[in-house]
């Protein structure tokens, strides 16, 4: 029996970049973007605080670009603040390699399994779906969608019971399959 899993987030995530006020590591996304327009140009922000001090720190989503070179619907969107697209925007790889930071999804998600009446079947085929490319440990997932410990899961992949074509030690922020034989 197929039984579907999502990773959902539940907020956004802690950002990861050095605030320039304070030696704190950690930024809160505030949804507020700043758009500033250099006679043709414009660029435009995504407002970090600092969870330590409260800094407002400015992460580059667009740089010197002309207004025609936007488009409308996304210009409406970061003028209205969005929060959309602010998680958009920190999933982006782009914006990410541009302004130099990471996320850190700790505390940001939650497994949802459809209930637990898979739980007394003796094979169960499960697919994963990670919504916002949550890097998160399979092994961590399995034992938490089905109610055990992560070291009886981990014996469980020893003794062949639980079997995927995906690596299950590791993180994935991909979707994944696996097979649970008891």
């Amino acid at each position: 029996m197929l039984k579907n899993w999502a990773v959902v987030p539940t907020c956004l995530p802690i950002i990861r970049r050095r605030c320039h006020a304070c030696p704190s590591q950690r930024l809160r996304a505030s949804g507020k973007f700043r758009v500033n327009a250099n006679h043709k140009l414009l660029d435009v922000w995504l407002l970090a605080l600092c969870t330590a001090c409260g800094e407002t720190a400015k992460l580059t989503v667009l740089e010197r670009m002309t207004v025609r070179a936007i488009p409308p619907e996304l210009l409406d969107r970061l003028h209205a603040n969005d929060p959309g697209l602010t998680a958009e925007l920190l999933q982006d790889p782009a914006v990410q390699h541009q302004t130099r930071f990471a996320l850190d999804w700790t505390d940001a998600w939650r497994l949802d399994t459809g209930g637990s009446d898979h739980l007394d079947l003796d094979v169960i085929d499960v697919a994963v779906r990670n919504a916002a490319r949550i890097p998160v440990r399979p092994s961590r997932l399995i034992a938490e969608g089905c109610g055990v410990s992560r070291g009886e899961v981990d014996r469980l992949i020893a003794e062949g019971k639980i079997v995927s074509a995906f690596r299950l030690s590791g993180k994935l922020s991909g979707d994944f399959t696996f097979t649970l034989k008891r």
